[in-house]
């Protein structure tokens, strides 16, 4: 029969060796009752108040504990700067750091709320939707939920990257149909029935993202279409995915004719891919030239564009520290900006695959 108390170390009860055996001591609690229902009414003399007792205060503390699990957006975490990742034991630290911890203790709440951040954050909870969401922890499980819960709200607020949001609550939602389906093998952490609520969530998010209707800035001034033709193709060039490009084109049929652009479509093809891999999907056009746009949506089917982003994570390879950069830890080297290497969202998750 398992010891039900704070931990293997408490008393427990008081008991009395007797000649007929071992006898629990009830003195305590009948003086306690005594004592308590001379301050108490009887209609709220319940058998709630008899745990508020140092001998039973075990009961409150489960009764927190259940309040904490059951409301999630409670976070189970401390937020850090860095945290030290070991994949092994040591003398001085035992156990390894797992993707679960990692995910629970760097600030990401924070981090989505900074522009330069957003968008590795968001390829990072896509990551982990598509593969990783099974080795998270049940407390890692729950802080997923609550950061992706508050990009959604940062996104109907600013009206901004909703088509990226929507690609990453597909991705999650299609995840967990699959992995409901197994429930039997044990391969989400929680009730059945929870998961299927946080599925009907998701589906609410995306039912908002659908509706949102975005509105036009009050501010009277100069706007895209107004600016010279070729800075108008230079700003387009900035762009790093050609729906985009093509969004654009549908504004005005001025935008349509840059949008069809070849050198855009092909320096845009140059920055994400190789000319090997360029040269492996070449497309002719009717008049015998080579059709970069048809390309890129080509190569975007066949090879992993190119990723870049304002602000990553990094890992110290002398002292194993892994934080935002321009974060400053504990480190001994000399020069510990030269230690850095930056992480992308991929190279962040195989970190953690020992």
């Amino acid at each position: 029969m398992p010891f039900l108390g704070q931990d293997w170390r408490s008393p427990g009860q008081n008991w009395v060796k007797t000649d007929d055996g071992w006898k629990r001591f009830l003195e305590e609690k009948v003086n306690y009752i005594n004592d308590l229902g001379s301050y108490c009414k009887k209609d709220e003399f319940n058998k709630e108040n008899l745990f508020n007792s140092n001998n039973y205060d075990v009961v409150a503390k489960k009764r927190k504990k259940d309040l904490l699990n059951n409301k999630a957006k409670i976070q189970h975490f401390h937020q850090e700067k860095w945290i030290y990742v070991h994949k092994g034991s040591t003398k001085e630290r035992h156990g390894y750091c797992t993707l679960g911890e990692a995910f629970n203790r760097l600030d990401f709440s924070s981090a989505i709320l900074d522009s330069r951040r957003f968008n590795y954050v968001v390829r990072l909870l896509e990551l982990i939707a598509k593969s990783q969401l099974t080795s998270l922890s049940g407390i890692a499980q729950k802080n997923y939920m609550n950061i992706l819960e508050k990009v959604v709200q940062k996104v109907l607020e600013d009206q901004q990257n909703i088509r990226l949001i929507k690609e990453l609550l597909q991705t999650l939602y299609t995840s967990l149909c699959c992995l409901v389906q197994r429930v039997g093998k044990s391969v989400l952490v929680g009730n059945i029935n929870f998961w299927v609520y946080r599925m009907e969530t998701i589906l609410h998010w995306q039912q908002q993202l659908n509706n949102i209707h975005i509105t036009r800035p009050a501010l009277k001034g100069m706007i895209f279409t107004d600016l010279p033709l070729y800075l108008q193709l230079n700003i387009m060039q900035r762009l790093t995915d050609g729906r985009d490009i093509v969004y654009l084109g549908q504004v005005s049929s001025e935008l349509q004719v840059l949008s069809e652009d070849r050198p855009l479509w092909k320096k845009l093809c140059q920055y994400h891919f190789t000319e090997r891999q360029i040269r492996k999907r070449l497309i002719l056009s009717d008049k015998g030239q080579l059709d970069w746009k048809k390309m890129y949506f080509k190569l975007v089917r066949c090879y992993p564009k190119k990723e870049q982003y304002c602000d990553t994570l990094q890992l110290c390879r002398h002292c194993h520290i892994l934080s935002w950069k321009g974060t400053e830890h504990p480190c001994t080297a000399n020069n510990p900006e030269s230690c850095s290497v930056s992480l992308m969202p991929q190279d962040f998750i195989n970190l953690f695959k020992f």
